[in-house]
């Protein structure tokens, strides 16, 4: 008698050209990759005008550049070489479009071939909401990336080129590619060591190229390919509709609140036309979510001021987009629960729809992680300068760092070695997102099955 053989099935490898055991653990090793080479370039005497960089600082640096923050240790300008310069703008731009994008994008055009992992892996990088949709909307995304930037460098051209001659060109292509990747760094620090724009607070064309610059980057690339596909489908889909919606809000909104509490102060907007105010205060509430630009003095705004600069800079800006932060969507989703608990639902419901529990615990989750990292590292900064350094201050420039968005009012200058590896913890966990960042440290198999569990019942409230 023949014995009956049995075939083990064995589980064909994968034969994608990105490696990694889970899509957010591939993802944020290869941000630590980018941040670890540009540690390396920043620390070589080339990069430095004024001699050799200490490696904490070119690593705040190149973690700032990539997890596109802006908060910096050494100004741009007259710390760093024209090659330091490249290399930070390089990491800005690698930060911004996410290096599983590019890498995507490159294999795409040697016609390499993408297994099931991979293209997973880019639809978590370009948060496409099918696998399928992936390689489209990457060659998207390149193609708006390049156009919005090729854009805005050739508006800045006609202010900085009249300004600063040929160095314009220059100053054009940093300063567009910042704006559009979120990311605060400039080089205006010719005018004074983290001037920022405030030389161009009355200048309200380079306020406008840059604020629209600032928007399309932030809206995330997902809205723009509705968008553009907009007049064949006619309607967008819930996700855009929220996005819009509600960054018009924060924008708006922000913007009438600063100029409101700002509005007489001789240190920040009391010294300006109306027009002037107007434009300032809107600036600001744009930059402030994602960016990390200002026309204003920062530190000199009241109290109350930078604690709502503070929450618009925890918010942040859309999902897919080049900001951080918890994101606008988690932001709407927590205030849409609130109001649906107010009126007694038992369920979410946004435009109609109903949104699923999954998406109102990972909400929640993002908002406590963020919480916790951001308000944590205030109070351990708080005592790290020996409380030389008010507490809402403290507060201000941990929801910068979370927020990745740049902005400060003085206090990352004043950080000693411990407190620039928190912040720089907080730069990245706010860019890669805090769920994905606990995913990828307590990744588990999927073929765990999920145990059937009685109810339980909790009093709260």
């Amino acid at each position: 008698m023949g014995k009956n053989k049995t075939k083990k099935r064995t589980r064909r490898p994968n034969k994608g050209w990105l490696a990694g055991s889970s899509a957010t653990q591939t993802i944020c090793g290869s941000f630590l990759l980018v941040i670890a080479v540009g540690t390396l370039l920043l620390t070589l005497p080339i990069s430095s005008r004024t001699g050799r960089l200490g490696v904490i600082d070119a690593m705040f640096t190149a973690t700032s550049a990539t997890c596109v923050t802006g908060l910096v240790v050494r100004d741009t300008w007259s710390q760093f070489s024209l090659f330091g310069q490249v290399v930070i703008l390089m990491l800005i731009q690698v930060g911004g479009l996410g290096l599983v994008t590019l890498t995507s994008f490159f294999a795409l055009a040697a016609r390499r071939r993408m297994g099931f992992r991979d293209l997973r892996l880019l639809g978590e990088s370009v948060s496409a909401d099918g696998l399928s949709k992936a390689t489209e909307v990457l060659k998207i995304v390149i193609k708006l990336a390049a156009a919005f930037e090729a854009v805005g460098i050739v508006l800045l051209l006609f202010a900085f080129v009249p300004q600063f001659g040929a160095e314009g060109v220059w100053v054009s292509v940093f300063t567009a590619i910042s704006a559009f990747c979120n990311a605060g760094f400039d080089l205006f620090g010719r005018f004074g060591a983290y001037s920022s724009l405030v030389p161009y607070v009355n200048n309200y064309y380079v306020q406008a190229v840059i604020m629209f610059m600032i928007m399309a980057g932030g809206l995330g690339f997902m809205v723009w390919v509705e968008l553009a596909e907009h007049r064949k489908k006619r309607r967008l889909s819930l996700h855009a509709k929220v996005v819009l919606q509600f960054s018009v809000i924060f924008w708006v909104g922000g913007a009438a609140l600063l100029a409101l509490l700002e509005w007489s102060n001789p240190r920040t907007m009391g010294g300006l036309s109306v027009p002037g105010k107007i434009m300032a205060a809107l600036f600001q509430s744009v930059s402030t979510r994602t960016a990390g630009m200002n026309t204003i003095d920062l530190a000199a705004c009241s109290p109350i001021s930078k604690l709502l600069m503070s929450v618009l800079q925890f918010i942040g800006a859309a999902p897919g987009s080049t900001g951080g932060g918890v994101k606008v969507t988690t932001f709407a989703v927590l205030i849409l629960t609130i109001r649906s608990v107010a009126q007694g639902r038992d369920d979410c419901v946004i435009g109609g729809h109903h949104i699923e529990s999954k998406t109102v615990y990972r909400a929640l989750t993002i908002i406590v992680i963020g919480a916790v990292a951001a308000f944590g590292s205030a109070v351990v900064v708080y005592y790290n300068t020996a409380e030389t350094v008010s507490v809402i201050d403290c507060i201000f420039e941990s929801c910068s760092a979370f927020g990745t968005v740049g902005l400060s009012v003085g206090v990352t200058g004043q950080l000693n070695t411990g407190a620039k590896l928190l912040y720089m913890a907080c730069m990245f966990m706010g860019r890669v997102g805090p769920v994905s960042l606990a995913i990828s440290l307590t990744a588990k198999p999927d073929d765990n099955k999920r145990k059937v569990l009685p109810v339980g019942h909790i009093n709260v409230g």
